[in-house]
């Protein structure tokens, strides 16, 4: 059965960290339907003024952040005493667990063009060892197909393997298509299946979607993105719902708002941090 268009989100312009300009996306109002992805920030700009500022050292729980910069860069520190860049292309996978406190600077570039995903823990996993992977070039396969191409970001495609998370599966695309054309993908009927146009416009069973759109898709085992006259870049995301009570408070993100208050408590005696560096 083709998957076909439940719910489109064009997002709204914000303004984040010390002062970044975005689209927020997906947010606390498109929790249960996204599920269980929980935020999708998508950055966009030519103007380094918009995004140089940062987001200096903030904390995070209960979350993994997943963070794709197609073009540009981005620099990640954190109080695990990890230090990376990303540049066009590549990814970083946080993580946040049981506590973590980490900043992310974005150096200027020509474009700054990518997302940034919050994928929701389990329950059980909320309180994890926190953790911080780099997605780099060399490691992420790309698999030529008819009128384009798919970068394995993250995920299972055919018989090619990426990056693996360790809580929720999760199958990361960065399709890119030629004019014209088209891709079929195959997935579990069950599966959380959404996109998002990074790039251009497409087409699922003939409804339009606008360039900059996160498209939730009815159930199914299979899905069929067109192109029109122009090329496009589409970000495919499947995953499985949890189906779990969202307690969100700013950074973090629990299943209780008691949750949610020992960890702001836990913030202000400095006893949130529950992994350090070890020398």
């Amino acid at each position: 059965m083709k998957r076909k268009v439940k719910t489109k989100v064009r997002g709204f312009r914000t303004r984040d960290g010390a002062g970044v300009n975005l689209v927020r996306v997906l947010g606390n109002q498109t929790t249960k339907e996204f599920d269980p992805i929980l935020m999708l920030d998508s950055f966009d700009s030519t103007n380094p003024d918009d995004y140089t500022a940062g987001f200096p050292m903030h904390p995070h729980r209960g979350i993994e952040t997943i963070s794709y910069v197609s073009r540009g860069k981005m620099v990640h520190r954190d109080s695990l005493g990890n230090e990376d860049g990303i540049s066009d292309g590549e990814v970083q996978w946080m993580n946040s667990g049981s506590g973590i406190m980490h900043e992310e600077m974005v150096p200027a570039a020509e474009r700054l063009l990518g997302v940034q995903l919050w994928l929701n823990l389990p329950s059980k996993d909320k309180m994890s060892k926190p953790s911080y992977n780099s997605i780099k070039n060399d490691e992420i396969d790309e698999i030529e197909i008819d009128g384009g191409k798919i970068r394995l970001l993250a995920g299972t495609y055919g018989e090619y393997q990426g990056y693996k998370g360790d809580y929720l599966p999760m199958d990361y695309y960065d399709i890119h298509l030629n004019a014209n054309s088209e891709i079929t993908l195959t997935m579990g009927e069950k599966d959380s299946v959404m996109i998002f146009t990074l790039l251009g416009n497409v087409y699922i069973n003939d409804e339009h979607i606008e360039e900059k759109t996160a498209v939730k898709l009815t159930e199914g085992d299979s899905l069929t993105i067109k192109n029109g006259e122009q090329n496009a870049q589409v970000l495919y995301i499947n995953s499985r719902a949890l189906n779990e009570p969202v307690a969100w408070a700013g950074p973090i993100v629990m299943n209780t708002q008691e949750e949610v208050q020992k960890a702001f408590i836990e913030l202000r005696n400095n006893t949130f941090i529950k992994e350090k560096v070890e020398y």
